[in-house]
Formats: structure tokens, C-alpha cells, sequence
């Protein structure tokens, strides 16, 4: 009699789990995200949490292996936010937001809204342009000790010109007019934070210390990955909409987009930054989800490396231009389309941006 019981209890608890399975699997935009974008967030939450008790470790190789384990992890989840912006995880909007917004908690973009990132990064696909609010140039042009001092701490890698632009986004309500409707929002994540992180400070000032070391580690690979990817000039429209001179030319978005992947011989590597460097796939169809990119990439190119800027070349250019890139406005002699990749690809020129990110919405 118990075995009969059991064996129902058992067969009850297999059915519920099937039922919710499928549950899951018929609310996907593609059944096969299950596979591929259900590892990337379980690898995302057990990173992160797994990450941050290796910071507390006594021993510092553990410390090591935790610190770029927690700073990997953050780094799917800012590229899951991607995704969920462009809803290619779940067929309905509002599934594709709650996942960004907590994702957004775990890499630290949760002070401002999932939309305004959303919004912002949607006009920079249909405008073809780099839509912000703040006019970097403008500001280190206006205070050049700032601006020495940031290239000065850049020139040790340490990603001052994307902590200017946190510091923003933690303070978006009080420093961005168009933003203080959200100022109760803001106030409530801020003390949330911001009570855990001088808690944890207070403490364990190591663990603190190496949480920062694994945030900024976060911060070089978003923006390394980021750095080529377009030519375009920024504009400051976000909140003042201008007629964008390139909206809907799809041959000048393709040319003035550039693919950035970590690899061709070994795809799969790729998926340390969920295939973000397939970005002239990305832009030619913005529907397809991160696991498909290389497909989409080799209809695109048939697999012509010349139309890829390779590593050496982005690891070059990422460590000669650390201070200048900072604040590099383009001039005439800017190297543009054809000839911005010809000198991408040879590692070559004062090119490549800073401090762009689909986390800032401004």
C-alpha cells in the first residue's frame, strides 16, 4: 500500500513538473531558448551567487576565481537584458520585462528603468544613430581637470569614464530633468544598494573591494565589446526628437556597423558575451536571438573573415587608444564605412568609441 502511495505521489509530482514545463516552453518565443537562454540565466543567478561567497573566501586564489566568476555572470545578465529588450526570450512583452528588470538588479543597472534602457536603445536600431543626453565631449571640454584625471586613471585601466556614466545612472533622478518623476523609484534602490554595499564595506572591506574589482571587470568587457561597433557621431536627441539623417537606410546601417566576434575558428567561444559580436547580423535583423547570430552571420558573409575585425586587432586598439578614446571627437579625417574597418582590421587609427552601453538610457 505505502509503494502505491508513493508511486501516485511521485507519478503527481512528474505531472506538475511537465505541466510547468510546458508552461514554460509555450510562453518562449522559441522553444529552443529553453535549452540556451534557461542556461544563460541559471548560469547568470549560480554565477552571481556562487561568485559572491567566493569573495568572502579566506584564500585568495579562490578570492581570484570568484571575483571573475561574479563578473562574468554580471556580464550575461547585461546581455540578457539585450535580448529581453528586443523580447526574444518570452513571445509576451511583459514576461521579457520582469527578467530584464531582475537581471538588471544582479549587473547593477536597476537605478533607472528597464524601459528608458529599452527606448533608448530601440532609437539607436530605427534612428541608425547614437541617441544620448549626455554630451560626454561637451562636459570634459567644459572641465579639463576632469577630463586629465580620467584619462590618467584610464591609462591604468581603471574604467573611469564609465563610472562617470554610473554615477549618473545612480543618480538619474536628481541629475536628469526628463527623470525625476522617478525620483521615489530611484531613492528606494539607492537605499537599498547603498545600505548593502557600505554593509558589506563595513565588514568585509576584501569582499567589497573585489565586488568593485569584478563590477569594473563587467564594465571593460561590455565596453570592449562595444568600442567598434559603429562609426556613428552621437547625438544629443534623446529627449528632443530630430529627423535622423539615416533612419531606415539599411545599406548605411550595414555600412557603418562592424562585426566584433571573439572568434570565427571557434564560434562557441563566442558565447562568453552571448554572440554580441555578431552585431551587422544583429542589426540586419534584430528579431533573431543571440544563439542564432553565427548562422545569420555566415548567410550575411559566407564566413569572410575579412569582413570581421579580428581579436588581435580590437585588443590592440582597446589597449593604444585607453586615455584618448575618452573624449575623441570625430573630425573630417575620421576614418568612416570601408575605411574605418580597413584601419580596425590593422589595428590601426584613433578609432573606436567609449563608455557606449545598452545599460545607460541617456
Amino acid at each position: 500500500m505505502l509503494a502505491i502511495q508513493t508511486a501516485y505521489v511521485y507519478k503527481e509530482k512528474s505531472t506538475d513538473q511537465l505541466m510547468l514545463m510546458a508552461t514554460i516552453v509555450s510562453n518562449l518565443k522559441e522553444p529552443e531558448g529553453l535549452r540556451y537562454n534557461g542556461a544563460a540565466v541559471l548560469y547568470s543567478v549560480a554565477g552571481y551567487l556562487a561568485g559572491f561567497t567566493g569573495l568572502f573566501y579566506p584564500a585568495w586564489p579562490v578570492n581570484v576565481l570568484a571575483t571573475l566568476l561574479l563578473a562574468h555572470a554580471m556580464t550575461i545578465a547585461a546581455y540578457l537584458i539585450h535580448d529581453c529588450g528586443h523580447n526574444l526570450v518570452f513571445k509576451r512583452g511583459q514576461n521579457n520585462a520582469r527578467l530584464g528588470r531582475f537581471m538588471s538588479w544582479i549587473c547593477g543597472a536597476a537605478y533607472g528603468t528597464y524601459e528608458d534602457m529599452r527606448y533608448k536603445h530601440f532609437r539607436h536600431h530605427v534612428d541608425n544613430d547614437d541617441v544620448v543626453w549626455f554630451e560626454y565631449d561637451e562636459f570634459f571640454e567644459k572641465h579639463p581637470i576632469v577630463l586629465r584625471a580620467t584619462r590618467f586613471l584610464e591609462w591604468f585601466y581603471i574604467p573611469a569614464h564609465d563610472l562617470i556614466m554610473h554615477f549618473i545612472m545612480v543618480f538619474t533622478s536628481f541629475i536628469i530633468p526628463q527623470r525625476r518623476d522617478q525620483r521615489s523609484r530611484n531613492v528606494v534602490v539607492i537605499l537599498i544598494r547603498g545600505s548593502l554595499f557600505i554593509a558589506l564595506l563595513l565588514f568585509f572591506p576584501r569582499a567589497a573591494l573585489l565586488y568593485v574589482i569584478a563590477y569594473m571587470l563587467m564594465m571593460h568587457v561590455l565596453r570592449f565589446t562595444d568600442a567598434l561597433q559603429h562609426d556613428y557621431p552621437y547625438n544629443a536627441t534623446l529627449f528632443q526628437y530630430v529627423q535622423p539623417p539615416h533612419k531606415g537606410d539599411f545599406d548605411w546601417e550595414q555600412e557603418h556597423t562592424f562585426s566584433v566576434p571573439l572568434s570565427l575558428r571557434y564560434p562557441r567561444i563566442n558565447w562568453l558575451t552571448l554572440n554580441f559580436g555578431y552585431h551587422n547580423a544583429h542589426h540586419s535583423n534584430m528579431n533573431v536571438p543571440w544563439y542564432r547570430l553565427p548562422r545569420l552571420h555566415q548567410e550575411l558573409t559566407g564566413g569572410d573573415p575579412e569582413k570581421v575585425i579580428p581579436l588581435a586587432s580590437q585588443l590592440r586598439l582597446y589597449h593604444r587608444n585607453r586615455a584618448l578614446r575618452v573624449s575623441n571627437p570625430q573630425t573630417d579625417d575620421y576614418p568612416q564605412g570601408g575605411d574605418y574597418l580597413r584601419y580596425a582590421r590593422l589595428g590601426e587609427g584613433p578609432i573606436g568609441g567609449n563608455a557606449a552601453s545598452f545599460l545607460t538610457s541617456f
